[in-house]
């Protein structure tokens, strides 16, 4: 493949052509020939970025195929200019064995256009005290170990967790929640959960395990990888746990950079999701946390449900919205064309930083790396619909927006995952 008069963004940037060759980039130039049977791709005026990187997704299969499949989460994840992915093992069965968990990888292999990495469960079936098999697992393909959708409980059960993924080397993933203090919380507690009638979440859901968790991975010694931060007082733990040495990573959603609890319309169940949206100081201090390093990356958490579970009250609907499709686009528009972080910050954050943390090859276009990049149309404006998209889910508050950022191709191992 040939990708001509190209305009690289990114941590190298680039103007000229890009040459792939069996799925790795062969040479960067200018005038660059295309040897026979070579796909040509004229990128003039448009933006080459490295693949974008999501280390968590939920694609539902096996076990929920209503909601989402590998081929469908992968498609959709292409769409959106993602070209690696990482999926979560709250499925049914959960893969928290070899059997099931290479099963499960071969499937995502054979059933995607683009990379999906796979974590397996912390513990036997997520919510047992049970720790898996980590040496095992991990020598299966194993990425590391999640429970994501439920948070551990016991403390000693965790720190066991961690003792065994340092010794394999693997990182922790953490889905923080204490359900003590989650309770039948639909929302962040506060004046709009009193303004609807519904029941709030309060800060210390995830608050109070962070920090439990911090201290204990510094005892272990291990990579603690924290999922979907939302909360200023997160940031402000994590930002003191990495300046006492704890080898913390960080997320945090498009959703609650974009959003805050003040922001949802009604009792609207596209905005319920887990951990909730929190207060516009909780939004802010999330961007905050991005612009000086605290928080490593953005991840979707794309977690599609069908419509029916999306129906209703927020009291009775599922948590979780869609992601994939939309988080370039919206985080583009948002941050970038509105001049308050620039390209290449953006593209750090969605694909250079994440795959860093987890050791993927990703993240970067020179000569001998995985031909792994994304096409984007930076200057043309859209209208957020789902009849675009590629996702069996339609749950998102973002439809009926305008945005710029529109993803015309994406290319994985050197092949067309996604073409407009």
């Amino acid at each position: 493949m040939l990708i001509k008069h190209a305009h690289v963004a990114g941590p190298e940037p680039f103007h000229g052509d890009i040459l792939t060759t069996d799925g790795v980039i062969s040479a960067l130039g200018r005038n660059l020939d295309a040897p026979a049977k070579t796909t040509v791709i004229d990128a003039k005026g448009k933006t080459v970025m490295p693949g974008l990187v999501d280390v968590h997704v939920h694609f539902r299969e096996p076990g929920f195929t209503a909601k989402e499949t590998i081929h469908t989460g992968a498609a959709a994840a292409a769409h959106g200019g993602f070209t690696t992915v990482v999926a979560m093992p709250n499925l049914d069965p959960v893969p928290d064995n070899v059997a099931d968990l290479t099963a499960l990888i071969a499937k995502n292999h054979t059933d995607a256009k683009i990379h999906v990495e796979q974590f397996a469960a912390i513990t036997k079936g997520l919510h047992s005290s049970d720790t898996s098999d980590y040496a095992a697992l991990k020598q299966a393909g194993a990425l590391g170990f999640s429970n994501d959708g439920v948070g551990v409980q016991d403390a000693s059960t965790m720190y066991t967790a961690m003792v065994q993924a340092a010794a394999v080397n693997a990182p922790i993933v953490a889905h923080i929640e204490d359900e003590g203090f989650k309770g039948n919380g639909v929302l962040n507690a506060g004046a709009k959960a009193d303004e609807l009638g519904l029941p709030g979440m309060s800060n210390l859901t995830e608050t109070a395990q962070l920090a439990r968790d911090l201290v204990l991975a510094q005892a272990a010694g291990v990579h603690y990888h924290a999922c979907h931060v939302s909360t200023a007082l997160s940031v402000q733990l994590i930002r003191e746990a990495k300046a006492r040495g704890v080898h913390v990573t960080a997320e945090v959603s498009p959703h609650h950079l974009l959003l805050a609890d003040q922001d949802i319309p009604g009792d609207n169940a596209m905005y319920k999701m887990n951990p909730p949206l929190r207060s516009e100081a909780d939004r802010q201090a999330l961007i905050a946390g991005l612009a000086d390093g605290t928080l490593d990356m953005i991840a979707t958490d794309h977690a599609p449900h069908t419509a029916a579970e999306k129906t209703g009250s927020m009291a009775t609907a599922a948590f979780g919205i869609v992601g994939s499709e939309t988080a370039f686009a919206l985080l583009y528009t948002a941050f970038v064309k509105s001049g308050r972080f620039t390209l290449a910050q953006l593209i750090a954050w969605m694909s250079t930083q994440p795959a860093a943390a987890f050791g993927l090859p990703a993240g970067h276009l020179r000569v001998g790396d995985p031909a792994d990049l994304t096409l984007v149309d930076l200057t043309q404006s859209y209208v957020i619909d789902p009849k675009d998209w590629l996702s069996k889910g339609h749950n998102s508050p973002f439809i009926g927006q305008t945005v710029n950022g529109r993803v015309l191709t994406t290319i994985a191992g050197g092949r067309i995952a996604y073409k407009a």
